[in-house]
C-alpha cells in the first residue's frame, strides 16, 4: 500500500500542501481530485521523489520510499515528456530497458501495450507524427512497459476522444485487477466516476473528502429522495420538515432534516394515493466534489 501521512510544502510564504493524509490500497484505482493549484501534482512529485516534503512521510509496504522502491513505480506527467523524433515503439522499449527489463521482454512489453492500447500501426512513426490523443496512448504506454508494482497518473485521459478512454479505462483496470494500487488525476469527473474505486478530494492544499466511492456517496446523499406519485405531488412544499428541491408535477426531490421524515412522507404520499418510485437519490461525483469543497 502507497501511504501518504501528515505531508506538507511549502514554496515561499505559499503554502501548497498542509497535512495532507490519504491511502493508495493494492487492486483499488484511486481518484484524485482538484481544481488548478489544488496541490494534486505537488503530491505526486512528493511521491516519485522529485520534491521533498517539508513535513510527513510518504511509504511503501510500510517502509520508506528509496531510488530503488521508485524504481518500480509507474509514473505519467501531465506534461507528455517522450522525445518527438524518437519511433514510438524504439523508445518504449528503450524506457523499459532503462527500468531494469531485458532487451527481449522490453520489446516484448511494448508490442503488447501497444496493441492493447491500438497503437501497433503507428509503433514505427515518431512521436511527433501521432495525433495528440495517440501521443497521450504512447506515454501511457511508457508508464506501464516496465510492469510497475504502483502507478501514478497526472491527467491521463487529457486529449483523449471517447473511444480512446475506453480504450485506456480498459487497461488499466487490467492492471489493478491484478494488484496494483493506481492513484490518477483527472478533471474529468465523468470519467472519475466510472473508473475509480477510491476518492481524495483536496482543495487549498488540504484533504477535504477520502474514502471509498460508494462510502463517500453513502455519506453524501443520505438526505435527499426521490417521489414519484400519481398526483400532483406540490403537497410536499408544506410537509413538515422536508425542504423541496424540484417539483415537477408527479415527480419530487426532496431533503428531510432526519431519518424518520422520510417515512412519514412516503406514509403521507401512500395515502393520497399510489407511489410509483420512493428512493434515495444518488449524488454525482460532481456533486459530491462540490459540496466537498
Amino acid at each position: 500500500m502507497l501511504k501518504v501521512t501528515g505531508v506538507s510544502r511549502s514554496f515561499g510564504e505559499h503554502r501548497v500542501l498542509d497535512e495532507i493524509s490519504f491511502d493508495v490500497r493494492p487492486g483499488r484505482m484511486t481518484g484524485f481530485l482538484g481544481a488548478n493549484g489544488a496541490g494534486k501534482t505537488t503530491t505526486m512529485r512528493i511521491i516519485l521523489g522529485v520534491l521533498a516534503p517539508q513535513g510527513g512521510t510518504v511509504t511503501w509496504q510500510d517502509g520508506p520510499i528509496t531510488q530503488q522502491v521508485r524504481q518500480t513505480f509507474g509514473y505519467m506527467p501531465e506534461e507528455r515528456g517522450l522525445y518527438p523524433k524518437m519511433k514510438v515503439a524504439e523508445q518504449i522499449a528503450w524506457l523499459g530497458q532503462l527500468h531494469g527489463l531485458s532487451s527481449a521482454k522490453a520489446k516484448a512489453n511494448t508490442a503488447d501495450l501497444l496493441e492493447q492500447l491500438e497503437l501497433t500501426a503507428r509503433a514505427n512513426d515518431t512521436l511527433e507524427q501521432l495525433s495528440l490523443g495517440n501521443q497521450q496512448r504512447a506515454q501511457i504506454a511508457a508508464a506501464l512497459v516496465h510492469e510497475p508494482a504502483a502507478m501514478i497518473l497526472d491527467e491521463p485521459f487529457s486529449g483523449l476522444d471517447p473511444i480512446a478512454v475506453d480504450t485506456v479505462l480498459r487497461v488499466l483496470r487490467e492492471r489493478a485487477s491484478g494488484g496494483v494500487p493506481v492513484l490518477f488525476s483527472s478533471h474529468q469527473l465523468a470519467v472519475v466516476e466510472r473508473l475509480c474505486d477510491d476518492l481524495v478530494i483536496i482543495s487549498g492544499g488540504k484533504i477535504k473528502a477520502s474514502g471509498g466511492r460508494e462510502e463517500l456517496r453513502a455519506k453524501y446523499g443520505t438526505t435527499r429522495f426521490e417521489l414519484v406519485v400519481d398526483s400532483d405531488a406540490g403537497w410536499l412544499r408544506d410537509h413538515p420538515g422536508v425542504r423541496v428541491v424540484d417539483v415537477d408535477g408527479p415527480r419530487a426531490v426532496f431533503e428531510v432534516d432526519n431519518g424518520q421524515t422520510d417515512q412519514r412522507v412516503l406514509e403521507s404520499a401512500l395515502s393520497r394515493g399510489a407511489v410509483r418510485r420512493f428512493s434515495p437519490v444518488v449524488p454525482s461525483l460532481e456533486e459530491i466534489f462540490k459540496e466537498a469543497i
